[in-house]
C-alpha cells in the first residue's frame, strides 16, 4: 500500500488515478468529493489481509475535517476484513500522532506518523498492543533539508523568496518502522528501520 499526504494534489493528473487504485490512499479526511480512498485493505507477502488508514492532521495543514472525525469508523470498517491494521497520521505536531496513538491503542495494530521527513526515537508498544512511532523518517537523500538540496532551502529560509526546490542526492536511505504482531492484530514489536543504499 501507498500512503499520501499534504501534496496530493500537487500533481493534477493524479485524480483518476486515485479514484481507480485499490493501492494507493489519500488521506481520509480530505474532502468527501474528493477523489479516490482513504482506507483499504491488501495482502501482505504471507496472505495476511493488512487494512490501512490514512489520515493528516489539522495542525499547521489545511485540512477540511479533523481526523478524530472520521478515524472510528475507517478502524472499524477495516476490522470487519481483518484483525491487522495500520494507521499513517500525516501531521506537521507530535501532539497530534501521540494523541492518536493513544486514542486507537488496543483497536489497530500499529500507528505510523508521517510528514516531517524526520525519523524520531520513540518506537514502542503500547499497554494495549498498538505499536506507535512518531514518524516513520524519509526515504530519499539525507545529505539535505528534508531531501531538497541544502542550498536552496536556506536560500529560502534566509530571503524568503520563492526557489524551485531540486531534490538533493547523496547518502540515500530508507527509513521505516518494523512491526510485528500476533494473528490477533495485537503489536508484539516496534522498532526504527534505517538502511543506507
Amino acid at each position: 500500500m501507498i500512503t499520501l499526504g499534504n501534496h496530493v494534489w500537487r500533481r493534477p493528473g493524479i485524480a483518476p488515478y486515485l479514484e481507480a487504485s485499490e493501492r494507493v490512499i489519500r488521506p481520509a479526511n480530505l474532502s468527501r468529493f474528493a477523489p479516490g480512498r482513504g482506507v483499504a485493505v491488501a495482502p501482505a507477502a504471507d496472505g495476511t489481509p493488512v487494512g490501512v488508514v490514512n489520515v493528516i492532521g489539522s495542525l499547521f495543514l489545511d485540512t477540511p475535517r479533523g481526523m478524530f472525525e472520521v478515524v472510528d469508523d475507517l478502524v472499524e470498517e477495516a476490522r470487519r476484513t481483518t484483525p491487522v491494521v495500520v494507521v499513517d497520521v500525516h501531521a506537521e505536531a507530535t501532539s497530534e500522532k501521540v494523541a492518536l496513538a493513544r486514542w486507537l491503542d488496543g483497536r489497530v495494530t500499529a500507528v505510523l506518523g508521517t510528514h516531517t521527513h524526520v525519523q524520531t526515537s520513540d518506537a514502542r508498544v503500547q499497554p494495549g498492543g498498538t505499536a506507535a512511532i512518531t514518524d516513520a523518517g524519509m526515504t530519499g537523500p539525507h545529505d539535505s533539508v528534508i531531501g531538497v538540496k541544502a542550498e536552496l532551502a536556506i536560500g529560502r529560509m534566509r530571503t524568503g523568496m520563492p526557489v524551485r526546490f531540486e531534490t538533493a542526492e547523496g547518502d540515500v536511505r530508507i527509513e521505516g518502522a518494523l512491526v510485528e504482531c500476533g494473528p490477533d492484530g495485537r503489536a508484539t514489536a516496534c522498532q526504527a528501520v534505517r538502511v543506507s543504499v
